[in-house]
Order: structure tokens, then sequence, then C-alpha cells
């Protein structure tokens, strides 16, 4: 396999660590806008030992015949997405025009409905993808979509509990929480404030079979949740988030849902961000020393705060991923938590990266190497969900990462 990861920030970085300790590749080039910052991951692995598989290329991402070009000029069966959702589709794009294998970690951007955003849904996560599944599928080739962390490892979880554990499913909630401290910071998201911003102040999706796909307001429903191995109660509260999206089109479930444990003083700030539209993608014209300049509230905020890749060595704690399930087995109620925790200690002593950025990172990598030895195959634009999961839980346990399970009572 001849791999393009596109995005040398923490996740991709992280990437490549996690994947020079695997055979399953010959050839990786990490592309970035900034090559320094590519240049950069490419020498942290090479500190690592002599392993002339990873090379270093500059790109922009948004420019879908550069992409395509540095596809072909190495000669790439598949392209990793580490960027930000706002250039999935031009690398979507450019992976289908040169006939290369396509891989995501967030899914292409959503668009409120214009008169009822927190009833209805307008254009969902993902539906500019799902739309050219039937090119991916004439072409041959495979766009595995929203396979990081959450999603990705949280959707395997889902197909897991509906092929092993569940004999009906009536919930399937997402649940993410964590106990991470930043020594030295008043605020400091653990990952991208730019993404954040994004899924935290959208319309939250939920999905009922019913119903189907509907909206309600941000941080609507609050609930305490009880993450295992130390992290303890967290209130966690709805997002928008991919996994709603995807897991219906494969999963049989009553209600779908994802909540995040952001806590009452991120959720003031990201509130406060909004109201004083700091959180706006849209430029504004400024003037500056050099004449007006146009420039995206968004994008000062998150100049503005630390990058996320560089908190490790102040981190301290662990993080919580995981898919809480309810339904019936064999005629009885069943209740489980399929969970992934990750120590930052333990992250930043093995690989140089902290743990949210790290377990986003392992799960791409298991899925290249799933797809690199065919126990994984397909067409057109597909989700975890669409794959054995077992294959992929057994991997990440190899990879040095298990996962957990909890019989549950919460309710």
């Amino acid at each position: 396999m001849r791999i393009l990861l596109v995005g040398a920030g923490g996740v991709g970085t992280a990437v490549t660590r996690i994947a020079a300790r695997r055979s399953f590749f010959e050839h990786f080039v990490v592309a970035d806008y900034d090559p320094a910052r590519a240049e950069a991951a490419v020498a942290a692995v090479a500190a690592l030992g002599d392993d002339a598989r990873f090379v270093a290329a500059q790109v922009d991402a948004s420019d879908r015949d550069a992409v395509r070009a540095l596809l072909a000029e190495h000669r790439c069966d598949v392209l990793l997405n580490a960027t930000d959702p706002r250039f999935v589709l031009p690398l979507f794009d450019a992976a289908l025009a040169a006939g290369a294998d396509y891989l995501d970690m967030a899914m292409s951007l959503s668009h409120p409905h214009p008169d009822r955003p927190y009833e209805e849904c307008g254009e969902k996560l993902g539906d500019a993808q799902f739309a050219r599944a039937g090119e991916w599928e004439k072409a041959g080739a495979l766009a595995l979509v929203g396979i990081g962390v959450e999603p990705g490892l949280s959707d395997v979880f889902a197909r897991y509990a509906a092929d092993e554990l569940f004999d009906e499913i009536h919930e399937i909630g997402i649940r993410d929480g964590a106990n991470l401290t930043v020594e030295g910071y008043d605020f400091a998201p653990s990952f991208s404030i730019w993404t954040t911003i994004e899924e935290c102040l959208n319309p939250p999706v939920v999905y009922e079979r019913d119903r189907g796909w509907f909206t309600t307001a941000p941080f609507s429903e609050p609930e305490v949740f009880d993450f295992p191995e130390g992290i303890g109660p967290v209130e966690c509260v709805n997002v928008e988030h991919e996994e709603v999206l995807l897991v219906p089109r494969w999963v049989d479930a009553k209600r779908v849902t994802f909540k995040y444990g952001l806590g009452d003083d991120f959720i003031s700030k990201l509130k406060t961000l909004h109201e004083l539209g700091l959180d706006r993608t849209e430029p504004l014209v400024i003037p500056s020393d050099r004449g007006p300049a146009a420039v995206s509230p968004r994008d000062v905020v998150a100049a503005a705060l630390p990058d996320p890749a560089t908190l490790g060595d102040r981190m301290r704690g662990k993080t919580c991923a995981g898919t809480w399930v309810t339904g019936t087995k064999d005629g009885a109620r069943r209740e489980v938590y399929l969970y992934h925790v990750v120590d930052n200690e333990w992250s930043m002593r093995e690989y140089g990266s902290q743990a949210v950025v790290w377990q986003t990172a392992i799960n791409p990598v298991v899925a290249l190497e799933l797809l690199a030895t065919g126990v994984w195959s397909g067409a057109g634009v597909l989700g975890p969900e669409a794959f054995a999961p077992r294959p992929f839980l057994d991997l990440l346990v190899a990879y040095g990462s298990p996962w957990g399970i909890r019989e549950d009572t919460q309710g």
C-alpha cells in the first residue's frame, strides 16, 4: 500500500508515529500546506529509526488538481485526510479523480435548515459525500468516511453490539468524557477549536426510527454519565456529530444520539463566542497596517489559542470514547458501554502525542492495515458500520491499545 496523508498537525503527526511501527505499507507521503510541518512529522518518525518509507511534501488541501497530481506522482493507492472538515470535499474529489481510495475522520460540513434550524435538518453532515456514492461504486473505489475515534471506533462498537451483544437495540448513545486538565491555561481545548465550535454550536442531530433525523437546540438534554477507569461522572449534552448520521444507515436502532462531556465553563465560553459572532467562518474586513484584510473570526480564535498538539507535556488525566447501548438479548433487557480509554501520560511516554489526538489517530491506521491486507474491502461511500467489527477490535488490541466493555445499569 502507498499512502498520501494530507494534514501534518497533531492527528497527522500521531498517525505517522503509529504507522511507523507497522509493516503493511511501502510508501507514506506526509503532505501539508506548511512544508515545515510535514518535514517535522517525517523527522519525528526518523528519530525513532531509519525509515525511508516516509517522505514530506507540500500541498494545498483546497486545490483538487494539486492533490490529484501528488497522488499520481507518488503512485498512492489511498488518501488519508487529517485536515479539518473544510477540506473534506476537495480531497474527496481529488482521490476519486485519481482512482485512489479515501479515508477521513470527519465528514463534509452541514448547513442548518433556513427556517427551523432547531427542529429540522438542513444539509446533514456527510450528505455531500453520500450523494456521490454511485460515482465511487462505479469507479470501484472506496471512500471510508468517519474513521477516527468519534466517529470511527464508536461506530465499530455500534456494529459490534448489533452483531454480537443484542437481539434488538433500543438506543445507541455515543458518550465522550474526560478528566483532562492543562496546566498553566484557563482555557485550552485538547482538540481543534475550529472543529469544536462547529460541532458544538451547530444544531445537534438526533435519530429516531419513527421520526428519522431531526435537530434540537445546542447543549440540549443534559445528563450525567459515569465514565470508567477513574474518570467518573461527567455532565454530557447533545452536540452535532457524524455517528448519528452514520449508525442508522447500517445498524437497526430505535434511537441514536451523541453527547459530549463539556462542562459548564466550556459551554459558557462557547456561548460567549457565539454571542460575539466569533464562531463565524465568513470573513470580516478589518483594517491593518497593510490595508483592509479579510479575516475569519473563527480563525482568529483558533490562532489565539495554543495548538492542541503542543499541550501534551502540560496535560494530565484520561480521555474516554465509547458507545452506550440498550436493548434486549435472549428476551432480557441489556445495557452496555463499550469504551476506549487513553491515559495522556502513557501516550506521551510511548508516542510523544497527547491523548486526544493519539486516540483519534490510531483508528485510521488500523483501518488502513485492514484494507491493505484485504480483511476489509468495499466500494462506494461507506461508514465503519459497513464492515465486520471483530477484526478491527482485535487489531486495535494487537496495536497495544485495548478496549473495554461494561455491563451498565444507568438507564
